[in-house]
């Protein structure tokens, strides 16, 4: 956004037709490509333009706009994305392991990826009832757990929302008032989303103000590609409403990642405020075997399944291959190297339920193990984790 905005507007011109640019921005769907096409892409020292969008694009379920991403860069090699979080108690893998595969897409493809640290965030909207102290140190136990799960850190930089709002305050504030004044309640409102909020719930005023803030963090961190989860499309929205009322004609790309299902039937995104249906990163290797083991897998159906969710999201983008291990009277043991082809396995009724779990948990068990070793080994990571274990998460 910032500081090659002439060199995107020469390339951007010639590819986005600015009536395409209407405020109802069309939904551009997921772009798959095979883990051998990442493995290849990694393996290279440099990336050309058209393969760092090709990386990046593939974590996004939904992209606004493809045309402006691809602009981006080949404009600006080193774009600028980021995510913000509110400290809120343990880690689950929807925030660990994906998170780390999407940001080292982000990473290899040359952007700067800012982690926004939301303590104050997490103050306006209650979590750890409201304590700054708990909030702070639930931030502090986070960033051990991307520093062990297999998160590159050459470019990523965590930056403390209190300290970095208060180091600029007048700027930051001129800018939320500004959001604040040109956008009427309801529209605010839309957004209670992003806090895990319902429109229809009656909020404090602290969660209306929490928009407006959130809206304005994009600008302040000048951020290019805004690479957040689904949950939060309708702030990102609002940002590039924004542009368009105080004519910024280039606006922060959105690319939302896919929101991970939580282990019962019917959770459409895991939450930590019930522990039954989310993986912790430092669960031990019996907490993970008990859950997948009472996770919803139903037999020939891999549509609103949690088992198929992270096999596709999680196992394929961490691992070459998967191997099943079974009885020779359940058809032997197999190894697959594509998530299509277990998933044809599991709904023609070749592969059950029953023999997909175990080898599902072994997986995601070796996923977090250096997590877990992190944990239990490293002193600061182990107080931390016997602090934030103590405190009540809060909704």
């Amino acid at each position: 956004m910032a500081e090659t905005q002439e060199v995107i507007a020469k390339v951007a011109e010639l590819d986005v037709d600015d009536s395409a640019k209407a405020s109802e921005e069309p939904k551009v769907a997921e772009v798959h490509i095979s883990q051998a096409r990442v493995n290849e892409l990694f393996a290279k020292s440099e990336l050309t333009p058209e393969e760092k969008y090709e990386l990046v694009r593939s974590l996004g379920e939904e992209c606004i706009q493809d045309e402006e991403l691809k602009a981006l860069f080949r404009a600006k090699p080193n774009p600028t994305c980021y995510d913000g979080f509110e400290p809120s108690g343990r880690m689950h893998i929807a925030q660990g392991i994906l998170k780390a595969i999407n940001v080292n897409k982000c990473t290899k493809a040359g952007c700067t990826f800012i982690f926004w640290v939301a303590d104050w965030f997490a103050l306006l909207n209650n979590k750890m009832g409201g304590d700054l102290k708990k909030i702070q140190t639930v931030g502090e136990y986070m960033v051990e757990v991307w520093k062990a799960c297999g998160m590159d850190m050459t470019n990523v930089k965590f930056v403390s929302c209190s300290e970095e709002i208060n180091g600029h305050s007048n700027e930051y504030w001129l800018r939320v008032m500004d959001i604040a004044r040109r956008f009427k309640l309801p529209r605010i409102k839309r957004c209670s989303q992003i806090m895990g909020r319902g429109e229809e719930e009656e909020l404090f005023a602290s969660q209306i103000f929490y928009p407006c803030m959130q809206c304005a963090d994009i600008f302040h961190l000048k951020a290019d590609i805004c690479q957040l989860g689904l949950d939060q499309r309708k702030v990102n929205m609002l940002a590039r409403e924004y542009c368009d009322e105080v004519k910024i004609k280039y606006k922060p790309i959105i690319l939302s990642h896919h929101m991970l299902m939580g282990l019962a039937q019917g959770q459409a995104k895991m939450s930590k405020s019930d522990p039954n249906s989310a993986i912790f990163m430092e669960d031990t290797e019996a907490d993970v075997n008990v859950k997948i083991k009472k996770s919803f897998c139903p037999p020939q159906q891999v549509n609103d399944n949690p088992c198929f969710d992270y096999l596709k999201h999680l196992v394929f983008q961490k691992f070459d291959s998967f191997t099943v291990v079974r009885k020779e009277s359940d058809g032997g043991d197999k190894t697959y190297t594509t998530y299509e082809e277990i998933a044809a396995d599991f709904t023609e009724g070749r592969l059950h339920p029953g023999d997909l779990k175990p080898a599902l948990a072994r997986a995601i068990n070796e996923m977090i193990r250096p997590v877990r070793e992190h944990f239990e080994k490293d002193p600061k990571a182990k107080a931390l984790l016997a602090k934030v274990k103590q405190y009540k998460v809060t909704k």
